[in-house]
């Protein structure tokens, strides 16, 4: 099954017509055809079955013949991720991410961010190409880059923690894990959180973990913990 996305589709959708880009592949390059079966999702969790009807490489137009939404996980996994120095590192932890299962993610700026300024459209292509190839139909959230300290403000629902490299009293991350419950996870940059970071990050109420004995690159640790969130609610 080959999945295809669109935000502008809803429940009381009847027809559906592609853009140009993807009408052409459609036809041209699937060689679908009149009666043909295309499967849709809005990146809401609705999961769209559609015949075509119109074979057109330009407009390509289905009809929408039944429509279920997909189970959600019973937990919420919000990783806020310091930008890499490397896009293309950053890009692979989101492909990863959503692969494996993320709702929310939040670029933040930290003290020790070499990469301060980010383009998110990009982003966005990456986390909807990985949606549609796990065929998923549960479009991440990607947040506005945010500054480290505006972040650790806001209000948050379920457990809180912070991953970092300094030589302090810290638990494993599997250990602290509850199944279905809501986890938000700070990921720092490469050169880490700042220890005035980490300290006001404990002032609200984020508890200090480790990912495990070695030190990891960031885009490899928020796919570890990505991981183990997912690991430990099966």
């Amino acid at each position: 099954m080959q999945l295809f996305y669109s935000q502008d589709i809803t429940e009381s959708s009847e027809h559906f017509t592609f853009e140009r880009e993807e009408s052409k592949h459609i036809v041209k390059v699937l060689r679908k055809n009149v009666g043909d079966t295309l499967y849709l999702t809005n990146g809401r969790g609705l999961l769209f079955k559609a015949k075509i009807i119109v074979p057109n490489i330009n407009k390509c137009t289905a009809k929408i013949v039944s429509k279920k939404l997909q189970p959600k996980r019973d937990y919420n996994l919000h990783l806020a991720v310091a930008p890499t120095k490397m896009n293309d590192r950053y890009e692979s932890f989101l492909e990863k991410a959503t692969e494996i299962g993320i709702d929310s993610i939040t670029p933040i700026i930290c003290n020790h961010s070499e990469r301060k300024v980010i383009k998110t459209d990009r982003f966005e292509r990456i986390l909807q190409s990985a949606m549609k190839q796990s065929l998923s139909c549960y479009l991440p959230k990607l947040n506005e880059p945010t500054l480290f300290k505006d972040f650790i403000c806001k209000s948050f629902t379920g457990d809180l923690f912070i991953a970092h490299c300094e030589e302090t009293d810290k638990k494993s991350l599997k250990k602290l894990i509850k199944p279905k419950t809501d986890l938000t996870i700070l990921i720092g940059p490469e050169g880490d959180f700042s220890t005035k970071e980490i300290e006001e990050a404990l002032k609200n109420n984020f508890i200090p973990v480790t990912l495990g004995e070695t030190r990891l690159r960031t885009e490899t640790a928020a796919i570890v913990a990505c991981h183990s969130v997912a690991f430990s609610n099966e």
